[in-house]
């Protein structure tokens, strides 16, 4: 139902032309637009529509995406093996990038926005999600590329006051060694040691907006603070 609810709400803003406006606002033409996903998001990692990648169906279905980048995601690969497939799978224009290359793709001006799903968000807005995507909000913020989450309201923890209070799971270092994401052959010298954190946290202030299946999570405040709370208040 979750899912279904996402879907029909995507489906629904498109129709109503709010999509670009609402959660993709000041991107140029609507008609132009190109993001870059991280991870996977979609029917394989969410057993429905799905989250992030739910978004870049819907803006493909309404016309309006030129291209979809998605990042390999290492080192477990979860881009290059799932989201690329299931992008190829829908007929979704799109491109795969080296993770080391997402700064140069923003730089060249070829992504409007990046969008990414979430594990889990704390009552601030901070976000934690696949290794990698603080990079990314790092980057953009740079870049002046827009910032997106798309999660269910389920991933919100309003007990959790910030990001700080995350526990962040560290992987096995086979991950790192070995090649195809510790399942084939040890790449890496014997003997070095290796830092392998599953997720980061992405602070709220480099996130433009949080897309839920009840609606778009936006900054209201001078202080540019998502007061989440309400917003959960006024979607029951």
């Amino acid at each position: 139902m979750l899912q279904q609810n996402f879907r029909l709400w995507c489906q629904r803003q498109l129709k109503m032309r709010k999509m670009p406006r609402l959660s993709f606002r000041q991107l140029g033409n609507s008609k132009n637009i190109s993001v870059l996903t991280h991870c996977n998001t979609g029917s394989l990692a969410t057993a429905g529509y799905g989250t992030a990648l739910g978004v870049i169906r819907a803006l493909h279905s309404a016309g309006v995406l030129e291209k979809a980048f998605c990042t390999e995601t290492r080192p477990f690969n979860q881009g290059s093996r799932l989201t690329a497939f299931e992008l190829v799978h829908e007929k979704i224009p799109s491109t795969l990038i080296a993770d080391s290359a997402a700064s140069a793709l923003m730089k060249q001006g070829r992504v409007q926005a990046v969008i990414v799903g979430a594990d889990r968000i704390a009552a601030n807005g901070d976000t934690a999600n696949k290794i990698g995507t603080y990079n990314l909000a790092i980057s953009a913020k740079h870049h002046g590329v827009q910032f997106y989450v798309a999660a269910p309201v389920t991933s919100i923890d309003p007990a959790l006051p910030s990001g700080e209070e995350i526990v962040i799971e560290e992987r096995s270092p086979k991950e790192l060694l070995n090649s195809e994401g510790g399942l084939g052959k040890q790449v890496a010298a014997s003997g070095i040691s290796v830092w392998n954190p599953a997720f980061d946290v992405t602070p709220a202030n480099l996130i433009t907006a949080i897309i839920t299946e009840k609606g778009v999570i936006t900054k209201t405040d001078a202080d540019g603070a998502f007061d989440i709370k309400a917003f959960i208040q006024s979607a029951k």
